[in-house]
């Protein structure tokens, strides 16, 4: 089969889980073209949309059979924006990703197939994505290996959606204990948008790191 993998954010934390996923689907025998721009879409088999942070157009996914993208919350609940980091906001240490049809509504195809993460609840954000990158694969693997024998299913019950996250959603209330917001601490990225908290006028930047037992 061909197939192509996009991920048009070079610099997004999936990358390195789509060269392993490129690499154990050529495994099996099938020809994988890894790129960055919807214009390099092969016409294909599958187009699996990784991460993407834009809208795929219909004359793009008119080139594969199946257009798929896979996204971490129990469709339809928790459509939008970085539905893990809400989700782990919330409390919630399990949390489903949905692989499913890309079509012109966001986040509206009919399911394939799911999953489902479980965490301790002491993961930073390396570690939450790495148990995210490794389940997202291997739900992709499975679509793979199972078809034809595949069945789309609509989506049922009430949606919800998820709104974007921006820097400021990494500040931290000075009024409330490190225990109250542990769970913001465990999703802010240190470099791209790290802890902070405004005092006095100020702005104070935390990081956050886990000591190796």
């Amino acid at each position: 089969m061909l197939i192509t993998l996009l991920l048009d954010n070079k610099k997004s934390w999936f990358y390195p889980y789509a060269e392993d996923l490129k690499k154990k689907i050529e495994e099996k025998g099938n020809h994988v073209y890894l790129v960055h721009s919807v214009d390099e879409v092969e016409v294909g088999d599958f187009a699996f949309f990784l991460s993407c942070e834009k809208i795929i157009k219909k004359d793009i996914r008119t080139k594969n059979k199946y257009n798929i993208v896979v996204h971490s919350s129990a469709l339809p609940k928790g459509k939008g924006w970085s539905p893990l980091t809400w989700q782990i906001l919330e409390g919630k240490n399990k949390i489903t990703n949905t692989l499913f049809e890309a079509v012109d509504k966001v986040d509206a195809g009919v399911i394939y197939m799911q999953n489902e993460m479980e965490f301790c609840g002491d993961e930073l954000l390396n570690e939450l994505h790495e148990i995210q990158g490794r389940s997202i694969n291997q739900l992709i693997l499975e679509f793979i290996s199972l078809y034809p024998l595949i069945d789309g299913k609509k989506q049922v019950g009430d949606e919800t959606f998820y709104e974007r996250r921006t820097s400021s959603s990494s500040e931290l209330n000075i009024d409330k204990s490190i225990k109250e917001q542990f769970n913001l601490l465990r999703v802010v990225d240190n470099e791209l948008y790290p802890a902070y908290f405004l005092y006095k006028g100020n702005r104070y930047i935390l990081t956050i790191k886990k000591e190796k037992k």
